[in-house]
């Protein structure tokens, strides 16, 4: 994709995603006081609040906002389907999943939080979930339907 034109997807996908955006905003912002630390991660096109102070662990994405309770995204995780014993995947890094959440809030923007709701929210029935897997295990196929 020409520079110009993938500049200009990106600037639209964050448009259309920003109430998500803002929701994670809320959050991040909540958390600074309790510790959490916020910074612009390029690659990723998105802001991150590492030592986010709730939740179980691991992140959340919301638009172009990463949640992560840990130090940093570049760790190594289990995929879902790993850690419900359907497979046995090679481990991933958690930021390459929460990209692919990011690319999928930017195409769908304010539908994505009741897409993914309806496909079972974090569960490894999720097609995000397993999308977002995908995606950290190849470098490709974060979006979660399959090309006909």
């Amino acid at each position: 994709m020409r520079p110009a034109l993938r500049g200009a997807a990106l600037v639209l996908g964050a448009v259309w995603t920003l109430p998500n955006t803002l929701i994670g905003l809320v959050g991040g912002l909540a958390g600074l006081p309790f510790g959490a630390h916020c910074r612009w991660r390029r690659a990723d096109l998105a802001l991150v609040f590492d030592r986010w102070p709730w939740g179980p662990g691991g992140a959340i994405t919301f638009g172009n906002v990463i949640l992560h309770t840990g130090d940093s995204l570049d760790v190594r995780c289990t995929t879902y389907a790993h850690r419900a014993a359907w497979c046995e995947d090679a481990p991933i890094r958690l930021a390459d999943h929460e990209r692919a959440h990011v690319y999928q809030y930017m195409v769908l923007g304010p539908l994505f939080l009741p897409l993914y709701l309806l496909f079972g929210g974090v569960s490894v029935r999720n097609r995000f979930e397993r999308a977002a897997d995908r995606y950290a295990l190849t470098g490709r196929g974060w979006w979660p339907w399959p090309r006909p």
